[in-house]
């Protein structure tokens, strides 16, 4: 039995294991340090023993050295918080789902959620109630932003310090395992957002028990982890059985790797290929679909890319440019990296490859930037006009649906479900909620919380805003940021979620076969994109009417939608319901709109 933390046996027994090469000694104190137990030292750091009269729940620590004692860094539960006592946990579930094997990537349509905020409750048993509604709306998978132990009960995640336990907060373990349970009942997969490239700072003993961190590299939130240097085959073997640990005992279909860019391993077999490699391995043994989705600033085809063509082979990558293309015309803003922005074609760029002038050079780095991805699936790019990034790192965290009017909401809506990529939706964008999504902590240091608050001025500072950002340790932050999932019953929230229902219903007619042709009409501020010569996209982000010569294909054509309708609220749609064309159509376009025309005989 070679499984880190606390791992429970029959009859009462329970085998504890750390990696902890720091340590001559380690001793497993229980019940308070009432009972101490010694482990065995490996000749490779490891300490082990099988303990006898153990059950669930019981408190432990590690003591090194017979110096204070520390929680597990393997720990499953925390109940009393970051500097606490673990928990020995009973991972054993009486599954339901049975037969799963998970959604094909082509196929996902991502709703990102937290836990926290999502609901009143903010509990993995409150988000469960509403599966149903999401499946409804078209929704195939939800994406839990990270769980792992964070100080406190109110953080965004990125600050967790123990990865292998489900936040106390939000109802542990089991309840995590009830939730992915119920997805898979009613048909939705369940990715989990994992942070491998650093440790949250409150409650981070980590250094004490094990070389998990390097001087050679930085990462902005602080000790780069060691993944390529001496002594690391202990830290990649952390993260990797904590990566298994959510598929296989939790039954995660997908993991989103927070900020690969900042894993920096140099190494000649890198750590993302070697969990890519696990990864699918282990998915070919359960017979289910598993999956790794990296965020990476870089542009970089090559994480997605095999081993054997020279990349890491993650199956997905969550491509920014797409969210950038599209805001930057929404809303016309281009302070910070929507410096790069603002032009039909770079939407049109996107829509090619998912990437926007790769390799080229860009204003907001001064140097060139990413590199071309032409020989990508589409269900390789992950693309979204609203994530917790692009809301909450906004200095108000307003929601993109605050900054512009609701025709441009509708014209989101249609950006967002239409691309051939594979979309992500932020929760509440379904209904236009309108509370924001703001950066809230709740650590216990004070000077820790100072530091939090002077890193977000100066993030701010590179966009020039005015004005004071909110008190990320002020609870007022955290429940500002509440959605209210009742108002998608009344007015505009009505017709916005039924728009969304509408397009990811369409969606699944429209998927493409062959690569999106798009047309950038620059002074007309239209974006018109041909999918598989049996459809029209049709996005116009003019403030006026704008006559445009499209060049449908000769033959009979219809109007599938058109987000001007009366039916959606808007102020009127003069463009045919049918047509026929001899080989270019003159389109009258409302502005701030979208439409779609598709072939009769493909209907």
């Amino acid at each position: 039995m070679n499984r880190l933390g606390a791992t429970l046996l029959p009859s009462q027994r329970c085998v504890f294991r750390v990696w902890a090469p720091f340590a001559e000694s380690v001793e497993v104190c229980l019940d308070g340090g009432a009972r101490v137990e010694p482990l065995v030292r490996g000749a490779d750091g490891y300490h082990s023993a099988e303990v006898s009269g153990i059950e669930p729940g019981a408190a432990y620590a590690f003591r090194l050295d017979s110096k204070q004692a520390r929680p597990d860094p393997a720990s499953r539960l925390q109940l009393d918080g970051v500097h606490g006592p673990s928990r020995v946990v009973d991972l054993a579930f009486d599954w339901k789902d049975v037969g799963w094997r998970g959604i094909a990537l082509r196929h996902y349509v991502i709703y990102e959620l937290h836990v926290g905020t999502f609901t009143r409750a903010g509990t993995f048993r409150a988000a469960a109630a509403e599966l149903s509604r999401l499946k409804d709306l078209g929704v195939t998978a939800i994406e839990l932003m990270p769980v792992a132990q964070f100080p406190g009960a109110r953080n965004w995640g990125y600050d967790g310090v123990y990865p292998f336990a489900a936040q106390d907060s939000y109802g542990g373990p089991k309840e995590l395992q009830r939730l992915v349970d119920e997805c898979h009942r009613v048909g939705l997969a369940v990715i989990l957002d994992v942070v491998y490239n650093h440790f949250g700072p409150e409650g981070n003993y980590f250094g004490e028990f094990a070389p998990y961190f390097t001087d050679r590299y930085k990462t902005p939130w602080g000790s780069a982890l060691n993944f390529d240097g001496p002594d690391s085959e202990g830290v990649r073997r952390f993260f990797l059985e904590n990566a298994l640990m959510w598929l296989e005992d939790f039954h995660i279909d997908a993991l989103r790797l927070d900020a690969v860019h900042a894993i920096i391993d140099r190494s000649a077999r890198p750590f993302l290929e070697e969990l890519a490699d696990a990864v699918h391995r282990r998915g070919e043994e359960l017979g289910r679909h598993l999956y790794l989705i990296g965020e990476s600033d870089l542009n970089d085809p090559r994480l997605v890319r095999s081993s054997e063509l020279g990349g890491h082979g993650l199956d997905a990558m969550w491509s920014d440019d797409y969210h950038h293309a599209a805001h930057a015309l929404l809303t016309g803003e281009s302070a910070g990296y929507y410096e790069d922005f603002g032009q039909v074609e770079h939407l049109a760029q996107a829509f090619r490859g998912g990437m926007t002038k790769p390799g080229e050079y860009s204003a907001h780095r001064r140097r060139r930037h990413g590199r071309a991805a032409s020989d990508l699936r589409f269900e390789q790019h992950v693309v979204c006009l609203q994530n917790h990034d692009q809301v909450g790192n906004r200095m108000l965290g307003e929601r993109l649906g605050e900054l512009v009017d609701f025709e441009r909401q509708k014209l989101m809506a249609g950006l967002t479900c239409l691309s051939a990529f594979v979309p992500l939706l932020f929760m509440g964008q379904e209904y236009g909620d309108p509370a924001p999504f703001q950066y809230f902590v709740s650590h216990g240091d004070p000077q820790l919380v100072e530091a939090v608050r002077r890193g977000r001025r100066e993030e701010f500072a590179s966009f020039h805003l005015e004005g004071e950002a909110p008190d990320p340790a002020a609870r007022e932050a955290f429940e500002r940021s509440v959605l209210d999932p009742e108002l998608r019953r009344s007015g505009r929230h009505d017709v916005l979620n039924r728009l969304y229902q509408r397009l990811l219903g369409l969606r699944k007619w429209l998927a493409p076969v062959s690569p999106d042709e798009p047309i950038a009409m620059e002074g007309r501020r239209v974006l018109a994109v041909r999918r598989d010569r049996r459809a029209w996209l049709l996005f116009s982000f003019s403030d006026r009417t704008e006559a445009v010569n499209v060049p449908l294909s000769p033959g009979a054509w219809q109007r599938a939608i058109c987000s001007a309708d009366a039916a959606w609220e808007g102020p009127g749609c003069e463009l045919p319901e049918r047509l026929e064309s001899a080989g270019d159509v003159v389109l009258k376009l409302p502005p701030s709109s979208f439409c779609v025309y598709v072939a009769n005989a493909a209907v």
